[in-house]
Order: structure tokens, then sequence, then C-alpha cells
């Protein structure tokens, strides 16, 4: 009988959903889910065979700290506490590939949507600048001034891709607007939310020493009808970030995935998977990542951790990391 009760009496397991790039999300009831963070990591919306050590719990803390200042300025989001180093409660919001088919002012839906929030000439904007596909006026520089990599833009340049396609792809605001079922108001709205988490961010990581380059993030309707923050922001996978001492003396030393990019653009296997989506070619596979290469990327995230919130990382199996 006792053995009985204790059964009974057991929490039941969190229901399975679905499973993202990185993490897994478990049902916990018609209004809270939870994100389970694991150590697998992506680029190029490839999965990356290969696991990183104390990944999935710098990213669940790092995106704790982030959620924990958005309370503080006051800009409404869909955390609600960590459960375990790994895995983060959240209030569920609808996942609707169409959200126009709810209706006029639809709610309780992701806006299928990244906006993406850029500082500096970097990443994805650097090749489409090198490409002659986006030219420097658009970036606010002078028609036909040469542009060098790493530097500051002139204005942040705000752009949002897909969210819920197979690749993520750039839309044009009139797209974004029709597939997110939203106004110009809106957006304004969003935008000026990204900007005031983003300017608290950088007030807090550049005494670190830290410089944001830049970072996507994700907003949902709630059940009222305002717009909030979801899923997560502001480590070293979302965002890039630069070693400001180092960017001072004419240096850009990564602390964010473009570390992982970077190895697969100088081993190749970047060209051959661009020439193949041009071409409609099948992908080739991505290969897992060399084992001195996963225990740097492992050091990189325990140390983005540190830099980021200020406090030591220490994993559940009571190691500690120093800060490079």
């Amino acid at each position: 009988m006792p053995a009985r009760a204790t059964a009974e009496s057991a929490p039941a397991e969190p229901k399975y959903l679905r499973r993202g790039k990185v993490k897994e999300v478990y049902e916990i009831s018609p209004t809270e889910l939870e994100f389970r963070f694991t150590n697998d990591i992506s680029v190029f919306d490839k999965h990356i065979p290969s696991e990183i050590p104390h990944k999935g719990e710098a990213l669940a803390q790092t995106a704790a700290h982030w959620f924990e200042l958005c309370g503080r300025l006051k800009v409404p989001h869909h955390y609600l506490r960590l459960n375990g180093p790994r895995a983060m409660r959240v209030r569920r919001v609808r996942i609707v590939p169409k959200p126009a088919t709810l209706g006029p002012n639809p709610k309780d839906y992701l806006v299928p949507l990244e906006f993406i929030m850029r500082y500096y000439l970097a990443g994805s904007m650097w090749d489409r600048v090198k490409a002659g596909k986006v030219k420097p006026e658009e970036l606010g520089f002078n028609g036909g001034q040469p542009l060098r990599y790493g530097e500051a833009l002139p204005e942040p340049f705000f752009e949002m891709t897909t969210k819920l396609e197979a690749v993520d792809r750039p839309v044009t605001t009139a797209e974004a607007l029709s597939l997110a079922a939203i106004d110009k108001a809106r957006l304004r709205e969003i935008e000026e939310m990204i900007r005031k988490i983003d300017a608290a961010m950088s007030k807090e990581i550049e005494p670190r020493g830290l410089l944001h380059v830049d970072g996507k993030k994700e907003f949902g309707v709630d059940s009222d009808g305002r717009v909030m923050v979801v899923d997560t922001f502001g480590t070293a996978d979302e965002d890039r970030f630069w070693d400001k001492g180092a960017y001072e003396r004419g240096r850009q030393v990564e602390f964010s995935k473009e570390f992982v990019r970077q190895h697969y653009r100088t081993s190749g296997y970047y060209d051959a998977l661009m020439q193949a989506r041009e071409g409609g070619a099948a992908e080739p596979a991505i290969p897992p990542l060399p084992p001195l290469v996963i225990d740097e990327v492992s050091r990189l995230y325990t140390t983005v951790f540190q830099r980021l919130t200020g406090e030591p990382f220490r994993s559940t199996d009571g190691t500690s990391a120093g800060v490079k």
C-alpha cells in the first residue's frame, strides 16, 4: 500500500511535443511548456552530429539571466522560471503557420518570424555585401564607400527572416506583415522593444569587456493581445559578441557560435552547402566536429555565460570553468 500511494502521488512526466535545433519541448499544461536544452549544436540550419559538453546548461542559465533583465525593464516575456540546470518553464503560445487564419486581431500565437538587429558589419551581412547583394547605402554608409569587415554600422540595421520554414530566408517588410498578421504599428513596437533590450544588454556587458555585434529575437502575441519576447535570446547561439579590448586594437575575437561557422567555412563545407542550395541539388551532410574543436566550443559557451552574466559557471557534475 505505501508503495502504491507513492506511485499515485508522483507527478506525471511532461508530454513530449517536439524537438527544435537544440531544445526539446514538453507540455506541462495547456498554458505552460518546458524547454529542455540539449548539448546539440547547429549551424546553417544543419544539425551537427556532435555534442558540446555543458552547452545546454550554459544556454539555459544565460537565457534566464536576460529574461530577468526583461522583467526589470517591464518588457513582456514568456519566461516563468528555471526548473533545473537545463530546463526552463515558459508560458505557451500556439504555433500557427498562417496566423491570418485566426481572424482579425489574432491572439495567443507565435509570430512566425525571426527579428535581427545588427550593429556591426559581420556574419551573413558581410557575405551579402561582398556578393553585391546589399549596397553600402542600404546600411547607412555613403554610396560607393569601401567597407571593411567589423565596421560599426552608422545606424542599427533591422531585418527579418522566416521562422517556420525549412531554411530561414530574408523577407521584405510587406511580406513579414502578411506572414505574421501584424501591422506597421506592431512591427514598430517590436523593433522598439528590441532596441530597449539591446541597449540594456550593452550597458551590462561592455564593462565586462564584450561588444554586442548582432542578435535575433522571437516574439509571440499573448492571450490578451500583447506582444512578448519568446524562445531565448542573448546566448552564444542567437547573438554575436566580440571582445571589446581586442576590437579596439583592430581584431574581432568571437564569443559566439560564429567560431563553429568559421570551422565549416575554412573546411570548404559552407561553400559546398551554398552551391547545393543555390542549384537546387541535394545538400551535403555536415560532418562532426573534431574532438579538439568540441573542447574549445565547450569552453566558449561556459566563458560566454561568465562574461555576459558576471557569474561563475558551475556544472551539475560539480566542475567549474574559469574565464579565458
